[in-house]
């Protein structure tokens, strides 16, 4: 009885906190897009109006409008999600470290490390592993950021030598993939490794380090006018 107990108040505290989620998405999704009450709204009436009608047609207006009830639903929430998930990227776009919070969402699978390499003027690379190899996924101004995808390459190449390496830019212009798209674009990449293959990869990474692990951080507070040194990476 406790242990049910228990887990009854657990479903209990759960619930609230899905609530309250579900609430500072919509009004994080209504600052960016109004309507979106009044979109919602004319969904819900139009697929339950729909099959309420078609119900009183075949003489089931109960059945049919149960079931309308239920699909109106779903179908709200199907484009609350879409216009939520929309709202979102547009508000990142721009932002620094965007590509990484949306390399986090990837999905299972997947091993991801952000800000792998960055130059002097905040351009950066974000690393993550899966199936289809390794991915490089870079923001940034594009000219400058080839030689630092060159430099990251070059430098994994002395490790991983057996891993294909993929590379997305970050961008709006010709060859470089928007912001919402990437996670769509990594996902269509052919799966050409092996778990055991990706594990492996992951750990001679990991031994090699990244930006953020072979910095050395001072005890105490940051120094004032503290400049990253060419090349990205402290010795």
């Amino acid at each position: 009885m406790a242990r049910k107990a228990n887990s009854d108040s657990g479903d209990a505290a759960a619930n609230p906190g899905r609530l309250k989620q579900i609430a500072l998405t919509y009004k994080m999704t209504r600052r960016s897009d109004p309507k979106i009450g009044l979109v919602l709204a004319g969904v819900g009436i139009v697929v339950f109006g729909v099959l309420l009608a078609v119900g009183f047609l075949i003489g089931h207006p109960v059945y049919l409008g149960i079931l309308g009830f239920l699909l109106a639903f779903l179908a709200m929430a199907i484009v609350f999600g879409r216009r939520a998930e929309r709202a979102a990227f547009g508000q990142m776009e721009g932002q620094p470290g965007a590509a990484a919070a949306v390399l986090q969402n990837v999905g299972r699978g997947w091993t991801t490390t952000p800000a792998v390499a960055m130059n002097r003027s905040q351009d950066v690379i974000h690393r993550a592993v899966g199936r289809p190899g390794i991915v490089l996924v870079a923001e940034g101004n594009p000219n400058r950021l080839k030689s630092l995808l060159a430099a990251e390459k070059k430098r994994m190449a002395r490790i991983v030598v057996d891993v294909p390496v993929h590379d997305i830019v970050v961008g709006d212009g010709e060859g470089q993939v928007p912001l919402k798209k990437v996670r769509t674009t990594m996902l269509k990449l052919p799966r050409v490794l092996t778990a055991a293959q990706v594990a492996a990869a992951n750990d001679r990474l990991r031994a090699m380090g990244d930006l953020m692990s072979n910095m050395p951080m001072p005890k105490g507070p940051m120094p004032k006018g503290m400049r990253m040194p060419r090349g990205g990476r402290l010795r």
